[in-house]
């Protein structure tokens, strides 16, 4: 399911391939995104631009997006580049990322090895029992000079995630676990080194 619906001052879209049901736009306001909804369930008109720009802002997996119509600033890209790692999760990113051909700010990737839709995450890590800890060893590293711009993802054949730009990993808590201009992140799910990938996935077989 994907679509814009529109409004006088805002359109808001939704992408159903890109939702990982975080729920943070029903619990952000079920008059503009009514939950359980037999038909249309987005309406911008029943709050204001900035708070619908607030609660799609806050959609961790891009799956809200907006366009306004008033003549101000579309979406940003983020001030600092992150990857943060969610408890048993995916990997959240929040940049400007350039992923096949296209570019966008948010986005949930698979770290499981278990999603039907790589590299976003489908919410499968919840039924196959993948854990990572979403907590991992701090690295000690230097402040990049520039903390933003591209990020580019490739997912490599049958292997990692390889990210290249400016970029901070950090705990679902916000500590840094690394600052780094190029990582492998593992999504095969069983890199004995999460989040980064230290080859495993030769040895199971991935296929991604």
């Amino acid at each position: 399911m994907a679509g814009m619906v529109e409004s006088d001052k805002i359109d808001v879209g939704f992408s159903g391939k890109r939702c990982i049901h975080s729920r943070n736009c029903v619990l952000g306001d079920p008059h503009v995104f009514v939950p359980n909804a037999p038909g249309q369930w987005i309406h911008p008109e029943a709050a204001s631009v900035e708070k619908i720009i607030a609660i799609a802002e806050s959609c961790p997996s891009g799956a809200i997006t907006y366009v306004r119509k008033d003549g101000r600033p579309q979406e940003q890209s983020p001030v600092v580049n992150t990857v943060r790692l969610r408890e048993n999760g995916p990997l959240a990113v929040h940049a400007e990322i350039v992923l096949d051909g296209e570019t966008s700010y948010r986005a949930t990737l698979c770290r499981c090895g278990a999603s039907e839709n790589k590299p976003f995450c489908d919410g499968s890590h919840n039924k196959s029992g993948f854990a990572a800890t979403g907590e991992p060893p701090l690295k000690d590293t230097l402040a990049l000079e520039a903390r933003n711009g591209p990020l580019k993802v490739t997912p490599t054949t049958n292997g990692p995630l390889k990210l290249e730009g400016n970029l901070e990993i950090v705990t679902g808590t916000g500590h840094t676990v690394d600052r780094t201009q190029r990582a492998f992140l593992c999504r095969c799910g069983h890199s004995a080194n999460k989040p980064f990938c230290d080859g495993t996935h030769k040895k199971v077989g991935f296929v991604g």
